[in-house]
C-alpha cells in the first residue's frame, strides 16, 4: 500500500463527501479510491467512514486520525510543490562563493546586474580566499582563480589569466623600463601577500616555453588585489598585476606592460557546481547568465597581438 496516497485520497474523500469524486480529483479511478480507502482502514484496524450508496461521512475514529494527519499530509505536499515549483520559476536563495580577491573587481559588476534581471532571486554572495566545498558549505555555484578545479565538481572555464608586468608611464618616465627579468632588480616593485599561505607570491614567467618563478622583493605589498593595482597605477613601482585587473588600464593607457614575451596565461578563471542535471532553474539561470557575459570577455584579457602593440617598443628601453 502507498500510505501517502492512500492518506490523500482519504482526506479528498472526507473533503468531498464522494469517493468518486475524490478519485477524479487524484485522477485514479473509483476502484482505486476505494481500494485506497479499504487498506488504510485495515492497516489501521479502524473503520474510517460511513458508507451509504450516496454519502461518506466520517466516523469518530476516522474524525480523530483526519484531525492529526491532516496537517502533516499538508506539509508534504507543500514541501512537494515548493521543490517542483523551483523547476519552474526563477525565485528563491541563491548562495555563491567567489574568491575576495576576484569579487568586486572581476564579478560585482555581474552579480549587480543578475540581481537586477531576477528581482525574486535573493543572491547570497560569500567572499573568501579558500576553496569552497559546495556540499560542505550549501553554496550552488563557486568561483575560482588558478587551475582547473578537481575535487569532483563540474568546471566551467571562463577566462585565461595572464600574469602581465606593467607600470604607469609616469613610473617608466622617471626609472625607465627594464629590458630583461634579470634587471627587474633593479626596479622598485610591487606584491601580493596571498591568502592561503600569508607569503608573497613570486612573479611567473615563460621563458623558452617553461614556466619560471621569481621571488621579489617589493617597495610595496598587500594582500588586496586592487590595492597592489592602485599602487602600480599611482607610479610607485612596476608590478605583476593578472590581465582581470590590468586590461583595461592597459588598453586607456594608463599601464603600459613590458616583458611581454614573457607573459603567462597557463591559469584561468573557473566556475563550478555540484551537478548538471536537476538544479534548480534558479541556479541553472545564474549559470548561464554569468557564462553569456563572462565566458572569453575579452575586456579581462588582452590577445597576444593586441599585447604586443600596446607594449613599450624596444628603441624605448
Amino acid at each position: 500500500m502507498n500510505e501517502i496516497r492512500a492518506i490523500t485520497t482519504f482526506i479528498r474523500a472526507a473533503a468531498l463527501g464522494n469517493l468518486r469524486k475524490a478519485a477524479i480529483d487524484q485522477g485514479i479511478s473509483p476502484q482505486a479510491a476505494s481500494q485506497a480507502v479499504m487498506q488504510l482502514e485495515n492497516s489501521l484496524g479502524i473503520r474510517l467512514f460511513h458508507r451509504t450508496t450516496r454519502k461518506l461521512s466520517l466516523t469518530q475514529e476516522g474524525q480523530r486520525f483526519l484531525d492529526s494527519v491532516k496537517p502533516g499530509i499538508e506539509l508534504v505536499t507543500g514541501a512537494y510543490a515548493a521543490a517542483r515549483r523551483s523547476t519552474e520559476v526563477i525565485e528563491g536563495p541563491l548562495k555563491v562563493s567567489a574568491p575576495r580577491a576576484l569579487g568586486l573587481s572581476l564579478f560585482h559588476t555581474y552579480f549587480m546586474a543578475f540581481c537586477d534581471a531576477y528581482p525574486e532571486v535573493q543572491l547570497d554572495v560569500q567572499l573568501e580566499d579558500r576553496f569552497t566545498d559546495l556540499v560542505g558549505d550549501r553554496a550552488d555555484v563557486g568561483f575560482r582563480g588558478g587551475a582547473l578545479p578537481s575535487e569532483g565538481a563540474i568546471a566551467r572555464h571562463l577566462l585565461p589569466i595572464q600574469m602581465i608586468v606593467c607600470a604607469a608611464p609616469s613610473y617608466i618616465e622617471r626609472h625607465g623600463a627594464p629590458a630583461s627579468i634579470e634587471e627587474l632588480a633593479l626596479h622598485s616593485c610591487t606584491g601580493y601577500r596571498t591568502a592561503n599561505t600569508g607569503k608573497i607570491a613570486p612573479w611567473e614567467f615563460r621563458v623558452n616555453d617553461e614556466l619560471v618563478y621569481q621571488d621579489v622583493t617589493p617597495r610595496f605589498c598587500t594582500n588586496d588585489i586592487e590595492g597592489e593595482a592602485q599602487a602600480v597605477l599611482d607610479g610607485l613601482g612596476i608590478g605583476q598585476l593578472g590581465s582581470f585587473t590590468a586590461a583595461e588600464p592597459i588598453r586607456s593607457g594608463r599601464l603600459i606592460p613590458l616583458l611581454v614575451q614573457h607573459v603567462t596565461d597557463h591559469e584561468g578563471i573557473y566556475m563550478y557546481y555540484g551537478q548538471r542535471t536537476e538544479l534548480p532553474l534558479r541556479v541553472r539561470t545564474f549559470i548561464d547568465f554569468m557564462v553569456k557575459h563572462l565566458a572569453g570577455n575579452r575586456r579581462f584579457f588582452l590577445e597576444p597581438a593586441e599585447l604586443r602593440a600596446l607594449a613599450l617598443p624596444p628603441s624605448a628601453l
